[in-house]
């Protein structure tokens, strides 16, 4: 879910800026800082969109920047537990599928995509039925739910998203409207 937060941070303003600490100086430092970093208060820092305060100046010994705690605003991407997400999927492997979900990517393992057994086809980078005919692969558009979620803090990359897709009205998006005019038929 993306929220926008009100933050705090501290900034070092190098040398060659200090005639220049404006809140749009603060802001660029800070998004050059924070943008794309995992925390696990507020998820993944996607913006930084409008400094609201600037503090008084810190020089620490031996450090040649000026320190100065900054209090903002930004827009961040917090997955929610049990969040039902549309994404798309980025990459097949022959455990599952990768899906990006906001600015970051889940995994939606093979055991939790459908009931029937889908092997992996490298050649063609998908998850195959030989039951139905059904195939996910890259690009393909998917509704997911948020199961698990282990953020880290010091390597983001290193975050785990797990998804699923087995429950009702989950799934790749063409299935979903295939099972639609199915019902439509019946009905």
């Amino acid at each position: 879910m993306y929220k926008r937060v009100r933050l705090k941070d501290t900034v070092e303003v190098p040398p060659r800026n200090l005639a220049d600490v404006t809140e749009q100086r603060v802001q660029a430092l800070l998004q050059d800082k924070l943008e794309g970093r995992m925390d696990e208060d507020v998820g993944s820092v996607v913006s930084v969109v409008e400094v609201h305060d600037i503090g008084e100046g810190a020089v620490l010994p031996n450090r040649p920047g000026v320190y100065y705690e900054a209090e903002f605003d930004a827009i961040t991407y917090d997955p929610d537990m049990q969040e039902v997400v549309d994404g798309t999927v980025v990459e097949v492997v022959e455990f599952g599928a990768f899906v990006g979900i906001g600015p970051i990517d889940g995994l939606l393992h093979v055991s939790q995509i459908s009931d029937e057994y889908l092997a992996y086809d490298g050649e063609n980078q998908q998850l195959a039925s030989g039951e139905s005919n059904k195939t996910l692969g890259v690009d393909d558009a998917v509704r997911v739910r948020i199961v698990t979620k282990s953020i880290d803090e010091r390597n983001p990359r290193d975050s785990k998203i797990g998804l699923t897709a087995k429950q009702p009205g989950l799934g790749k998006h063409e299935w979903l409207a295939e099972e639609y005019e199915d019902r439509q038929e019946e009905a």
